[in-house]
Formats: C-alpha cells, structure tokens, sequence
C-alpha cells in the first residue's frame, strides 16, 4: 500500500511580531493535514530574510551559521518523526514537536521514549534484545557476562547507577578496565587480560553501534586501543599424540572423552561441532573417501573435512555401538565441563606435561596433523570454517619442526639448482 504520510519543516519570519526591528523566526511542522509552529526564539531584520528559501540570505558568516543551526533544527525535527513512525504511531504535528520540545510527566510513553536521553544501560539492553536474533547463545552469554560487569562497575562508582552515552568517554573506558582487572564477578576467578580486553571489545561494538545510529556525539574507542596479549598456544606433538591414542582406559567415560578428543585432534572440529555431528553429515565422495560435510555452529560456516584414517576407525567404533546411544548423533552426549575433567586426568595417566583441553585438539589438527605435513594453510582454514586466514594463522602456528622441513626443502632445491648450473 502506497504511504500517504506528507511531512515537511519550513522557517518563516513572524513580522507582525518585530521588536526594535528584529523579527522572531518559527519552525512551521506539517504532517499530513495538521500544522503547528514553534518559536525558535531567534530573531532578524526584515532585510536579511529570504522567503522564498525560508532561510537567511547568508550575506555574512553570522547568518550562514544561523542558518546551520536553522538546518540542525530540521535534522532533529526530521529524526522524530521518523522515530514515531517507526514505532508505529498515528504521527501528528503536534506529537513531532513534543518530541523535540520534552515532554512531562504526563506525556505518552511513545514521545517520553524519543525525547529521554539515551543511556549506557539502555544501549547494553537494547544491543543485546536486538543480537539475539542473531548471535549464537553462545556469543549472546559472554555479551550477558559483558552486561552484569558494566551494571556492577556503574553502581559501585556512579551515584545514579548509570550515565548518558555521551559521559561513554576514554577515562571511562580506563577506569572500567582497571575495574573488570581487580574485580572478579566471581570470588579468587580474577579476569585474565585478553577476558577483560574482550569485555571492552564487546562494549567497543556497541558503541559503534550507537555512534553509527547518531545516539552518541563520538565514539570514544577513537583513541582507546585494545591489548590483546598474544600467547603461543598449547599443542601436542605427533609423540603425545601417539600415546593418547594407543592407551586404553577401562573406565567408559575416560575412553569415551579420549576417543573424541583423537577424533577432533584428526579433524578439527570444535567441542559444539561434534556434539552435534549427526550421521547425515559423513557422506562418501566419488573418490570413495569419507567427508565431514557440516556448518559450525558457532558462525554457519560450511566445513569440509575429509576424514583420515584415525578418524574413520573412531567414527566406525561409536557406528557399531549405535543400538546403545539414546541420541541421534554420531557420538554419546558429553558435558564440555565433563570432558575437560577427564582430559586432566588422561594427561596425567599418560605422562603428558601440557594441561589437555578439548580445545587443544583444533590447534593440533590445524599444526601437528596438517601444517607439519605441508597442508597449505588456505586448505587448513577452509577445514577449520574460518572466514579469516589471520585466524588461522594464530592456530597454525610455525613450529620448529615445520621451519626445519621447510629450511631441509630449500636446501634441496639450492643444492639441485647449483648442480644444473655446474653442468651447463
């Protein structure tokens, strides 16, 4: 249906209200049928107004600023009327001028909404009620976590519990990280250094947010850098892996928990990911080769792994008990916490020095199991589903071993290159 709203601002010169020569200009509003004016308690001579443009005639630099603050008026006007449209609002006149006027106690809650100034609390829940129809819940808990940091730094340390989005300023964001740093939501659970730059980066999104929308004057992450610390991340080497891989645990849980911990460590997958690997997702190619043929939970990225041999002989293990699993996944259902613990344990049984995660798995498949063997690094970051190879490459990283294969290779090449030169 065709929108017949009509709206419009214009500025007239009141002459018949002129004192000692200076005429008041008004804001004339019209929405559809209705009309209403308001003072902009700014007044000119006769001489320097332009009717036919509704502005002044800019003969001088005071009145080409008089008319950028006339303009600014507009762009105000302008944007609550959209805000009452887009609230779906039966928009009057009268109701776009309330909205840039104030409103008091008595005004409908719709105008109150446009015209109260917007807040850090209420950027934090409005990002949060919008993201949830597009984050991951995963993602959605640490921008929560986020949330009861800044509502417990506000309360402790701003009289009113909160602050308008312009008071979101650099020495705000200092004293924040000061606070997540030495003030842990849990008891003797401190935030280590890159959590408590993840906080700051989520407040930094919103803020983006925010300034893109005009609800804030200026971003203030302008000039508040984010340090990350960089720490090389734990593997295991092909040694390590061999002998998790080789021990038998009588104990069901254990040899359950070391089994998907080889499965991923052979192709990548993330705790989410195969807790959610159903048999759908392993398909034959025309090559005869099996595939992992999934999207990560996490981003809904495509992944494709083909499944190496190791892999193949634990996916036909849980294949031939799948009368006794209640799910209808490939694999038992297993907490991340559970896992995590019976990793701790299976490190110490086979005298592994690293403290296991599951999570070491994907750095290991993305460097011992492929990199190390001279998988490129572009078919590695497509198996892991990343959208970035920076990603990757803080996965992947450049092992000794690599760098002498790689310096063992080059020395080849240079030898036969030099031989070729001696023979001709």
């Amino acid at each position: 249906m065709k929108n017949t709203n009509t709206f419009g601002v214009h500025f007239v010169l009141r002459r018949h209200k002129a004192t000692d020569g200076q005429c008041p200009v008004y804001a004339r509003i019209i929405v559809n049928k209705s009309r209403v004016e308001m003072s902009m308690k700014k007044s000119l001579p006769e001489k320097d107004w332009n009717d036919g443009k509704g502005a002044a005639k800019s003969n001088t630099q005071q009145l080409k600023e008089f008319n950028s603050f006339l303009e600014e008026v507009r762009s105000k006007l302008v944007t609550h009327y959209q805000e009452l449209i887009l609230h779906g609002e039966n928009v009057s006149a009268e109701a776009v001028k309330s909205a840039y006027l104030g409103m008091d106690a008595d005004a409908p809650e719709i105008l109150k909404e446009c015209t109260q100034e917007k807040t850090l609390l209420w950027l934090v829940k409005e990002h949060n009620t919008v993201m949830q129809q597009v984050l991951k819940k995963g993602s959605m808990k640490n921008y929560f976590t986020t949330e009861r940091y800044i509502k417990k730094f506000l309360k402790e340390k701003y009289p009113a519990g909160d602050i308008a989005l312009k008071e979101l300023t650099y020495s705000f964001l200092t004293a924040f990280e000061f606070y997540v740093r030495t003030t842990p939501l849990k008891a003797n659970d401190p935030c280590t250094t890159n959590g408590t730059m993840k906080h700051l980066e989520r407040i930094k999104k919103m803020a983006t947010w925010a300034t893109n929308n005009e609800w804030m004057p200026k971003n203030p992450f302008t000039a508040y850098s984010l340090k990350f610390k960089h720490a090389d991340r734990e593997i295991l080497n092909e040694q390590d892996l061999e002998i998790i891989e080789n021990y038998h645990f009588e104990n069901p849980m254990r040899e359950n928990v070391k089994d998907l911990f080889v499965f991923c460590c052979y192709t990548g997958l993330s705790y989410v990911d195969v807790m959610g690997l159903k048999p759908a997702n392993i398909v034959s190619s025309l090559d005869g080769f099996l595939w992992i043929k999934t999207n990560r939970a996490k981003t809904d990225v495509a992944v494709d792994v083909p499944l190496l041999e190791q892999a193949v002989v634990i996916w036909e293990k849980f294949k031939n008990r799948k009368g006794e699993l209640p799910r209808d996944t490939v694999f038992p259902y297993i907490t991340n916490q559970e896992m995590n613990r019976s990793l701790k344990v299976i490190g110490e049984v086979c005298g592994i020095t690293k403290i296991l995660t599951f999570h070491l798995a994907r750095h290991t498949f993305a460097t011992t199991v492929t990199l190390c063997n001279g998988v490129p690094i572009e078919s590695i970051s497509k198996m892991l589903g990343h959208t970035k190879l920076t990603t990757t490459m803080l996965y992947a990283k450049v092992v000794k071993t690599k760098l002498s294969m790689d310096m063992a290779l080059l020395q080849s090449k240079l030898h036969k290159n030099k031989n070729q030169l001696i023979a001709v």
